[in-house]
């Protein structure tokens, strides 16, 4: 007899978000790369749903080169342009010079820092923020620490990194464990931290 996991009510459906929830949100990110991957969808996320933004991943991974920051930080007015055209992202200009502007940032931070991943994993110590949520309602749409940290990265001069936005990416790069309790991967993503 097969049991259905239990898993956070929105990740239920459809099967691209399940999938992500299963393999990837909450898990700890230490990747440059990945980093500056999750920082360039949840920017353009801003106003959308996350369903939205991750059928266009593939589109976004194609029209930012593979999200690498250094290619992405030398894109002139001429990819802002080509950008504007493409249908596999959205085509919102703010936010497209806003991805340009925040791989030069992140490239600096890199630079200040050693990686970007050790500049955003000192806000927590190294260790995650594990949270035990029984109910969505539960779950913050911004914490003290995504005021913080937003706070910081504007700072810096990002753009497009609201409370709200950082907040989405301490939850996807599992800085923070937002999982409900009863989620079959709370307890798995917890069994990946030190």
């Amino acid at each position: 007899m097969t049991t259905e996991r239990i898993r956070c009510p929105w990740a239920a459906a459809p099967e691209i978000m399940t999938r992500y929830h299963d393999t990837e949100w909450g898990v700890p990110v230490h990747d440059d790369t990945t980093h500056f991957a999750f920082l360039t969808l949840e920017s353009a996320q801003a106003g959308l749903s996350w369903l939205t933004i991750l059928k266009r991943r593939e589109g976004y991974r194609a029209a930012f080169a593979g999200f690498d920051p250094e290619q992405v930080a030398r894109f002139s007015q001429e990819d802002v342009l080509r950008l504007m055209q493409d249908t596999g992202i959205i085509r919102n200009r703010l936010k497209i010079e806003a991805a340009i502007n925040n791989a030069g940032r992140f490239l600096e931070m890199r630079e200040r820092y050693g990686s970007f991943s050790d500049y955003l994993w000192r806000f927590v110590d190294g260790r995650p923020v594990r949270n035990t949520w029984q109910r969505m309602e539960e779950v913050p749409p911004s914490t003290p620490l995504s005021d913080t940290v937003a706070k910081d990265l504007k700072r810096h001069g990002f753009k497009f990194v609201g409370t709200t936005t950082v907040y989405a990416h301490l939850q996807a790069a599992g800085l923070v464990n937002d999982h409900l309790v009863s989620c079959f991967r709370h307890a798995e993503v917890d069994g990946m931290c030190p």
